[in-house]
């Protein structure tokens, strides 16, 4: 039988913590307590710990929540992709075991899992959804060959509007383009952009951040982005585009620009998406390749609460 406990955050040990994310074999960056301190609006934990409890952690869920009309529920942070159970040899029954000690006070879930809990389980019904990844592990002229002749049209425009592309450019300047960008299509809260100000001044201080700008020859920003790395891993996390930059091949000039900087590394470019149709395409047109992960949304709210979302 698996002894999960629930702990609140004050009880956290993050040294544990943050160890069980290094040597998990399903380690992400949005794992770490820096990153859900960072993004995260509260999070508690259920930990699986070695020996009577007092050892270390070998298995652990963060519980990202929040709370609306005295009703505690689970949430998705901005800019985190994937969380739930990391540990270094999680099965389908650990999954299960974790998801059935979540505290009953939470009425309300709707959390993504990483893709080491890809599963089916016993007890919860999980759907799909689908990110992109790229092995860099390859020498350019190979990863450029498996481009698609669309992307390979793009990266030649830019070059014939004379678009210079710059490296650790202002993170300001990306979050405000994202900022206009999200206006259209996904609301996020201005304090969701500032917690991710900070988070990137923090990883970047430790070289575990970077940004991209592709630039008009007048000097115009029209396409942005910043990179995360962590577990050998470049998380595409923030996406800043001027509409100018469509019909430019603005976007397609700066990540081939980041796959030519780190071709021949042993890291995964992950796009983190997309469910979005006309992403998926142009991420699948670098040669990336379907990463499936899961999703549960549950509802125990009382009947005439079954209206409430989340915020």
């Amino acid at each position: 039988m698996v002894e999960i406990t629930y702990l609140t955050y004050q009880q956290i040990n993050k040294p544990k913590w943050d160890a069980c994310i290094d040597k998990a074999a399903d380690g992400l960056i949005y794992g770490y307590s820096f990153y859900l301190d960072a993004m995260a609006k509260n999070w508690d934990a259920l930990v699986l710990s070695a020996g009577s409890g007092g050892g270390d952690y070998e298995a652990v869920m963060p519980l990202t929540w929040n709370k609306k009309y005295s009703i505690h529920y689970l949430y998705q942070p901005a800019f985190t992709a994937c969380l739930g159970v990391f540990g270094k040899s999680v099965t389908a029954e650990t999954v299960n075991a974790f998801l059935q000690a979540i505290p009953s006070k939470f009425k309300y879930w709707d959390i993504y899992f990483n893709p080491g809990n890809l599963f089916k389980l016993t007890d919860f019904d999980l759907y799909h959804r689908m990110n992109y990844v790229l092995s860099l592990n390859n020498n350019y002229e190979k990863l450029h060959a498996a481009y698609r002749q669309n992307i390979q049209r793009n990266i030649k425009k830019s070059g014939q509007f004379q678009l210079s592309i710059n490296k650790n450019i202002p993170v300001a300047d990306v979050i405000k383009l994202a900022k206009e960008q999200s206006n259209s299509f996904a609301a996020v809260a201005a304090d969701d952009f500032n917690r991710f100000e900070k988070l990137f001044h923090l990883l970047y201080s430790k070289q575990k951040a970077t940004t991209y700008g592709v630039y008009t020859k007048e000097g115009q920003l029209i396409a942005s982005a910043v990179f995360f790395f962590s577990h050998s891993r470049a998380y595409y996390i923030m996406v800043g585009n001027h509409p100018n930059g469509k019909t430019l091949g603005a976007s397609h000039a700066l990540i081939n620009a980041f796959i030519k900087d780190h071709a021949g590394e042993d890291i995964i470019l992950d796009f983190e998406g997309s469910d979005i149709p006309s992403l998926a395409f142009f991420y699948s047109s670098f040669g990336a390749v379907e990463e499936k992960y899961s999703a549960i949304r549950l509802n125990k709210l009382p009947a005439y609460l079954k209206w409430m979302k989340k915020t």
